[in-house]
């Protein structure tokens, strides 16, 4: 019965060691978005598809990055903004131009973060 309790007490340490790890990797300036639409984005064309967004910078002048996998596919200024309020879902706010759609705007779910493209 003793065994029991110390692999017990062993898996609640490991859990309580791993947590503040986890916090600290939510703290990275990434976040992953899915963009439903053909957009240009700086002189980069992104097809639909997951990206994941990198700022540089604490704000709120910032270099945004997106990477498809583990390619780098558009590097852009930016703005990190943050909103009154948490959004739910993660907002992609485009703009149909001449040439076609162009991302103006990242609102992150589960959080208060957004990127303004073009911006810098």
């Amino acid at each position: 019965m003793q065994m029991k309790h110390v692999k017990y007490l062993a898996f609640l340490s490991t859990l309580a060691l791993l947590f503040p790890v986890g916090a600290l990797a939510r703290d990275k300036n990434e976040r992953t978005v899915d963009i439903p639409d053909s957009v240009q984005v700086g002189a980069e064309h992104l097809k639909p598809g997951d990206y994941k967004v990198e700022w540089q910078g604490d704000g709120p002048a910032v270099q945004v990055r997106f990477f498809q996998g583990r390619n780098l596919v558009a590097t852009v200024p930016g703005t990190l903004k943050t909103n009154d309020r948490e959004v739910t879902q993660d907002d992609v706010v485009v703009q149909n131009k001449a040439n076609g759609k162009v991302l103006m705007e990242i609102d992150f779910g589960r959080g208060k973060e957004a990127i303004i493209l073009g911006q810098g």
